[in-house]
């Protein structure tokens, strides 16, 4: 997994790819101050922000956050401390990711703390099934809300834009699965 701090990743991609900050908050449709601040790592940015990025250079979440395996069969077992957390700002969204670039399905760990949400609405080829651990969650699919609980489970067509938001006390845990393997 790449350690790098996300800010500092995306500065080099950005300038890896001869792109002004300017030229790329217009590419993404967000302001420049805000891939400026974000580029400096003084705020974490929202993964449908990220993925808004991301868009302009190519990437998928789950390549930008790992780093190609060379010549190494993909792992059997993955232990907890190897999973490559995506999410921000209170959300956190763990990959379970093994090495292996060809795989079909990706399933992620997810824990949305009081309050938190995906924040805007995301939107990316495939579907997605997820089912509640524990807590509450509403989930907004092409402007309709869902209000979720534990034990209760989600099939989406994730074409369709999407946010999750914890609005509870309590935080919220879901284990997912989502085709393809990256968005």
């Amino acid at each position: 997994m790449n350690e790098a701090a996300p800010g500092r990743r995306l500065s080099e991609l950005r300038q890896q790819m001869g792109m002004s900050q300017r030229r790329v908050a217009e590419l993404s449709g967000l302001t420049h101050s805000a891939i400026s601040t974000i580029e400096q790592d003084k705020v974490s940015p929202a993964v449908s922000t990220l993925q808004k990025l991301l868009k302009v250079y190519g990437l998928s979440l789950s390549e930008f956050f790992s780093e190609p395996v060379k010549d190494e069969p993909p792992k059997v077992v993955v232990d907890a401390g190897e999973l490559i957390d995506i999410g921000s700002q209170g959300v956190s969204l763990k990959l379970i990711h093994n090495g292996n670039p060809n795989r079909t399905l990706a399933m992620l760990l997810e824990t949305y703390e009081p309050g938190a949400t995906t924040g805007e609405k995301i939107r990316h080829q495939g579907e997605e099934t997820g089912t509640l651990l524990e807590g509450q969650i509403t989930l907004t699919i092409s402007g309709q809300s869902y209000s979720l609980h534990a034990g209760q489970s989600y099939v989406i067509n994730t074409g369709h834009p999407h946010s999750f938001t914890n609005s509870s006390t309590q935080p919220c845990r879901i284990v997912s699965a989502h085709t393809p393997a990256t968005f």
